[in-house]
């Protein structure tokens, strides 16, 4: 195997001497244009050069767009840069090597990519036009064109209106919005089996329409009312909407108002100017479209000229006029209490119900806004105010003018009155008269009232003079004369005054009875009496019985009584009488009847129709339009307010709104809620919970109703809530309250408890610090440790404190020291033993002590008097020494403690101790008196020796400067030698000034 590969390296090697071998890498190539590519030239052999040619046959040299470089001895390389088409053709590699040469050649395709130049990825088109899809393909070979429409191939065999034109683009005859969508544009080379495409997304723009709501409007001019002009535009993309007037654009001003999308034009405070035609424009990318709408305005009435005028009775005639405006034209009437006088129309006083006149007394004439009556021979009833009113369809006005007729009286009134003797009556004379007219009375020729009449008054009035006569005989009924006169003229008149009578018996005509009632039918009487029936008495009984009666007052146009309380199927008998002012009149004649059992009867009203009556109808005045309505659910939840806008008002002003609404679920509506014209919304309340409404909206003028506006809406969900209990419950901040009062009497109860176990809190802070007190055994406790009270004296000045402790303590056969307690006096004597010694006892009063009554009587027996009334302090002398026998029984003074008084160390004093037994006489008188005879045994002596003990202060900077170390230290003592009675000490103590201050229930020695 060795040998076999070292012969075919030796012949090869062999080979290659003799010859010189070209090889080209890769053999063929394919370059897109632009690319770049380099061939490797490959020599097997020794070649002195290496040289590659172009197509051309010319000797390549490096360039911008070729070059080639040498790599070694047996290689070199061709490298073609941005390939163009001229750079295809067939290049050479040469190798020589001094007579020998060797050559290969490569063929160099140039070829172009797909590459689209033209083909925008949007393209917009107007609905209707012929489309030209671009898309420019560059490509070599030239590349074969596909096109698709969301994602189906177009075949343009099965749909006319697609083609591909020469440069391969796609046309749509008459292109819809349907076809609106993307498009791709997919290239092809089969050769190379290359493909590429585009996506174009298509897009069909198309023209505005314009939807007119109202091609007329009317609206009405000087109320302060709006008129709506609204158009409805269509189109892609969505146009823009403008509204023109005269070529002019209008815009939001305090005039004009638009919505947001401009579909809407608000013209405020509409007048008469604002009539004629506006433009709704909407433009976008298809086109502009325009339409027309006309505001039509329409004037109520007003009345601009009447005036008052004046005439004399029986003047040949008298004319009114009346003029007014108004668009359009309005028609004029006149008017005269409940007679109505219209054009051409005339009228007669003595038929006004007809209104015709046989002799032409009224005349009406009109014309164009000027309407005239003329009245021929003018009356006295003629005067009066007279009505002018000018209607139009959309509204009307009405004045009043005065028409003044100067005439003489005329007497009016009922000419005969009814009486009786006693009951006064008045006789009235009414007076029409202008001017004014006075009024005389007369009877028998002689002028009332007079001289002896008393029982005749006269009232007056400016229309009319009433006579009063009060009938005494038969002689003052009759006649009686008024007599009224003014510048005119006069006129009299006789009145009649006769005797009155009691009514006659009414009629029975029937009864109707009934189970439990009866009703009586009756005539009235035939006369009356003169005056009126009051009303009437009804008497009714069971036959044989007691009759019962009752009076029944009169009701004008009721003939008609009804008895109740009656028994079933019971026999009665039942009478009338009539009663006037004079009195009863007769009963009519018993009429009896019979009460019917009880039984039960159902009764169906008849149907009834009425017959529908057609709304008129005046053009081009109509019902007013739909107004726009706009629902918002309240915060409650269950509460909606209801807005709207009003429309189109039909030419007459709206009147009100009708609003009514009700679950969709149930079929039966709420009541009808009336709202007035000028409010634009209604708030419905107490709504059921998470439920749906409908509300219908309904705007009312004076043609008729507008359809009826909807609108539909869901309530909130019920929130929930913490029930109350017994119909009522806490506020929070009752509840807030209540929490804090338990917190605080909790803190209480603790303070209290705290005071009483263990001496403190809040409340024995207040005890000490403001009322001077401690806790309970709080004396014990001071005595214990030993700590004496200070008490702050008035003057501000130290106060010294001396003690006198027996110098051998007690021991353990002596009695213990008693100590005292709040009810123990400390200046009672302590029961000793005989055979033993009192110890001392260093005992102050505490401020606890001194705070209360017994305390202080205590403590007063025991204080000694100083010369600036220092608080007091007490100490129990030494009961005696050791040899000193028990003392008497009765001797109760001798074994009284000895008390060491405070000292008063202020500038140029000197402190004195008095013996304890002349301060328990000096303080205790009452007790001397009780006790004339004292022991003189061994507790005198240790009183003796006490009184000999003197403390002298060398000046006042020595005690402040003790007084100041006193401050600063500690309960710091400082204690001063002097003379004493032996085996006994004294100490000096000195309470500075910043001592508590007392709580002014101490008691002052």
């Amino acid at each position: 195997m060795l040998q076999t590969r070292d012969l075919i390296w030796t012949l090869l090697f062999i080979g290659c001497a003799a010859s010189i071998q070209v090889q080209i890498t890769p053999t063929q190539g394919e370059i897109s244009v632009g690319e770049s590519k380099f061939f490797l030239c490959e020599v097997v052999g020794d070649a002195t050069d290496i040289d590659w040619y172009a197509p051309s046959g010319e000797k390549i040299v490096s360039s911008q767009d070729v070059f080639v470089s040498r790599t070694d001895e047996s290689t070199s390389t061709l490298t073609i840069y941005h390939a163009t088409v001229d750079s295809s053709g067939n290049y050479k590699c040469v190798a020589k090597s001094a007579d020998k040469e060797a050559q290969a050649t490569v063929q160099v395709k140039i070829f172009q990519k797909i590459s689209f130049k033209n083909a925008p990825s949007l393209q917009e088109f107007n609905e209707g036009d012929n489309a030209d899809i671009v898309c420019d393909v560059v490509s070599s070979p030239p590349a074969t064109i596909f096109w698709k429409h969301k994602g189906a191939k177009i075949h343009v065999a099965k749909d006319v209106r697609f083609k591909i034109m020469e440069n391969a683009h796609l046309q749509i005859r008459g292109i819809k919005k349907t076809d609106e969508g993307m498009y791709t544009c997919e290239a092809r080379v089969m050769a190379r089996g290359e493909i590429d495409f585009r996506a174009i997304k298509v897009v069909i723009n198309v023209l505005p329409t314009i939807r007119i709501r109202q091609a007329e409007v009317n609206a009405t001019a000087d109320i302060g009312t709006s008129a709506m002009l609204a158009c409805d535009a269509d189109g892609f993309p969505e146009p823009t909407v403008t509204w023109a007037r005269n070529n002019v654009v209008l815009e939001t001003d305090e005039k004009y108002s638009l919505n947001e999308d401009g579909s809407e034009l608000l013209i405020k405070d509409v007048t008469k100017v604002d009539e004629g035609d506006y433009t709704c424009m909407a433009k976008n990318k298809a086109g502009e479209k325009e339409e027309e709408v006309s505001l039509n305005v329409f004037v109520t009435p007003r009345i601009t000229y009447l005036n008052n005028q004046t005439a004399s009775e029986l003047q040949e005639h008298v004319t009114l006029t009346c003029e007014a405006s108004g668009e359009p034209t309005p028609a004029i009437t006149w008017s005269f209490g409940p007679r109505v006088f219209t054009e051409r129309e005339q009228a007669s006083w003595t038929r006004p119900d007809t209104y015709e006149s046989l002799d032409g007394n009224v005349v009406v004439r009109s014309d164009a806004r000027v309407s005239s009556l003329t009245l021929k021979y003018v009356q006295f009833s003629d005067a009066g105010q007279y009505l002018c009113t000018a209607r139009n369809p959309i509204g009307q006005d009405s004045k009043n003018m005065y028409l003044e007729v100067r005439y003489s009286p005329k007497i009016q009134g009922p000419v005969t009155v009814y009486t009786w003797e006693g009951n006064s009556a008045n006789i009235s004379c009414e007076v029409l008269a202008h001017p004014g007219a006075s009024v005389v009375w007369f009877r028998d020729g002689q002028q009332l009232p007079s001289a002896n009449t008393t029982n005749i008054k006269i009232y007056s009035t400016p229309t009319a003079s009433y006579l009063e006569i009060t009938p005494e005989s038969q002689n003052d009924f009759g006649s009686y004369n008024c007599t009224a006169t003014n510048v005119i003229g006069s006129e009299s008149k006789e009145f009649l005054m006769i005797q009155a009578e009691v009514p006659s018996a009414p009629t029975v005509e029937g009864v109707a009875p009934f189970s439990s009632t009866a009703m009586v039918n009756f005539e009235e009487p035939d006369s009356n009496g003169g005056v009126s029936v009051l009303r009437y008495k009804v008497d009714w009984r069971q036959p044989g019985q007691d009759w019962s009666s009752r009076e029944f007052e009169v009701e004008t146009g009721t003939n008609q009584i009804i008895l109740t309380g009656l028994k079933p199927e019971t026999a009665y008998e039942v009478k009338m009488a009539a009663v006037n002012g004079k009195g009863d009149g007769e009963s009519s004649p018993s009429t009896p009847f019979t009460t019917k059992p009880i039984r039960y009867t159902f009764t169906t009203p008849p149907e009834t129709s009425t017959p529908s009556i057609p709304p008129p109808t005046t053009l081009p005045l109509r019902e007013p339009s739909a107004p726009k309505l706009e629902a918002k659910v309240q915060k409650k939840g269950n509460a909606l307010k209801v807005n709207w806008v009003k429309q189109d008002d039909g030419g007459t002003p709206i009147k009100h709104y009708l609003v009514r609404y009700k679950p969709k679920h149930v079929s039966d509506w709420r009541p009808e809620i009336r709202v007035p014209h000028g409010s634009d919304h209604v708030l419905l309340q107490a709504l059921d919970w998470n439920t749906e409404y409908e509300v219908y909206v309904v705007a009312e003028n004076q043609q008729g109703k507008s359809k009826p506006a909807v609108v539909s809406f869901r309530t909130a969900m019920q929130p929930t809530a913490i029930p109350e209990v017994g119909g009522s419950g806490l506020g929070t901040g009752a509840i807030v309250g209540i929490l804090m009062v338990v917190f605080l009497l909790l803190l209480v109860g603790v303070d209290v408890t705290c005071y009483f176990l263990n001496k403190c809190g809040l409340l024995m802070c207040i005890a000490v610090n403001f009322c001077g007190k401690t806790g309970p055994g709080a004396k014990g406790k001071d005595i214990e440790e030993g700590k004496a009270a200070f008490t702050k004296d008035e003057s501000k000045e130290p106060i010294v404190e001396v003690r006198t402790e027996e110098a051998n303590p007690p021991t353990q056969d002596g009695g213990a020291p008693t100590e005292p307690s709040e009810t123990t006096p400390l200046t009672e004597a302590e029961p000793t033993s005989p055979d033993t010694t009192s110890p001392v006892v260093n005992s102050l009063p505490t401020a606890a002590s001194n705070s209360t009554p017994g305390a202080s009587e205590r403590n007063t027996a025991a204080a000694v008097e100083s010369a600036k009334s220092a608080a007091e302090a007490s100490l129990p002398a030494s009961a005696g020494s050791k040899d000193s026998g028990p003392a008497p029984a009765g001797a109760t003074s001798s074994s009284t403690p000895d008390v060491g008084p405070l000292v008063d160390l202020s500038e140029g004093a000197s402190l004195t101790v008095a013996p304890p037994k002349a301060a328990t006489a000096a303080s205790e008188p009452d007790a001397k008196a009780a006790e004339p005879k004292e022991s003189t045994g061994s507790p005198s002596t240790a009183s003796t020796a006490q009184a000999d003990i003197k403390v002298a202060i060398d000046d006042k900077a020595n005690a402040n400067d003790a007084i100041t170390k006193e401050a600063n230290a500690t309960e710091t003592k400082e204690v001063k030698e002097v003379d004493a009675v032996p085996n006994s000490t004294t100490e000096v103590k000195t309470v500075p000034n910043e001592a508590p201050v007392a709580n002014g229930n101490e008691s002052k020695a």
